[in-house]
């Protein structure tokens, strides 16, 4: 199981390198120069040189990428060209609020889709099947901005009873699990939610339904079982596969959480992240999708880890 841990440990750290890599370069490719968001348009062209310079944008960008990897790895993220502060900083709360409103969409989410899912398996190809498949596909087909604008016009505009945008005072140091700071996560969080309810429901359908379909659990049923036995065989064989499918998911929802973040001005990573990309802040959009990044290949790691737990048989070599 070690030897399993360090492998993969291994395997995840080119892949953050990989991504990190190759949004440093498209960044710069980008059209557009960064030091025009910090100096006013008739800068002398001594004092443009003079930022370039005092920024590290004066050298190659294999030198520039070089530079600011080894400043990562002694903890240094450099600072925000919109604020001056560290990207640190900015990061800290950033992450905090995505995860908080990841968390509170995944796990409603997550939970309704499981039922939803099983149930549809249970009884499929019948009236709930087919409500079901329904709802599912219109949850997938959705687009989030246009969920969340349909929702601050109705609930935020027209009945008035929740926040249109943005977060509670005080929410980047310290949240409260009280009405006042959960009312401006409601909106944001069905809007997270829905598009991962359907594919988590369809998912976890074609899961269920393989399973009710093997002989083991056809043998369970001519043996007179009880029902309750047999779904706890089912739960525990669906349990791995499931795992994968929410691991994935979660890990969209925190880092594809760009647009809704964007629509209710939530200030997590993905405001932040389009921020960054319209003001060309290089240092801020180098390190919000580097944690992003991060994030996700750790988050496959523990899905892994979890299957494994779940079920030694999926081990990739035998005897770990």
């Amino acid at each position: 199981m070690l030897l399993y841990l360090i492998r993969r440990v291994l395997y995840a750290l080119p892949i953050a390198l990989a991504v990190s890599f190759v949004c440093f370069l498209l960044v710069h490719i980008a059209p557009g120069d960064p030091i025009s968001s910090i100096v006013p348009p008739d800068a002398p062209p001594e004092v443009v040189e003079q930022v370039r310079v005092e920024y590290g944008l004066d050298k190659p960008i294999i030198v520039q990428f070089g530079i600011w990897l080894l400043h990562i790895l002694g903890g240094d993220f450099g600072k925000s060209l919109m604020t001056g502060r560290s990207v640190a900083q900015e990061l800290s709360s950033a992450v905090g609020n995505t995860v908080i409103l990841g968390l509170t969409a995944a796990i409603p989410a997550f939970t309704i889709a499981c039922v939803l899912g099983a149930l549809a398996a249970w009884w499929r190809d019948g009236w709930i099947d087919r409500i079901v498949g329904s709802v599912s596909i219109a949850a997938v087909s959705t687009p989030h901005y246009w969920l969340g604008i349909v929702l601050v016009i109705t609930f935020s505009v027209f009945m008035q009873w929740l926040p249109a945008m943005g977060a509670p005072p005080g929410a980047a140091s310290e949240w409260r699990f009280e009405w006042d700071h959960i009312r401006f996560l409601v909106l944001p969080a069905i809007t997270l939610a829905i598009i991962p309810i359907g594919i988590v429901t369809r998912s976890v359908r074609g899961i269920v339904g393989d399973i009710l379909n093997q002989d083991f659990i056809v043998t369970l049923g001519a043996k007179g079982l009880h029902n309750r036995t047999i779904v706890l065989h089912v739960i525990k064989n669906a349990a791995p596969t499931t795992l994968t499918v929410l691991g994935l998911q979660f890990g969209h929802l925190i880092g594809g959480s760009i647009m809704v973040e964007t629509v209710f001005a939530w200030p997590g990573t993905g405001f932040l992240l389009n921020n960054a990309i319209f003001q060309r802040d290089i240092p801020l959009l180098q390190g919000t999708v580097l944690i992003l990044s991060i994030f996700f290949v750790t988050l496959n790691l523990a899905v892994d880890l979890l299957q494994t737990l779940l079920d030694p048989r999926i081990r990739r070599h035998p005897g770990q």
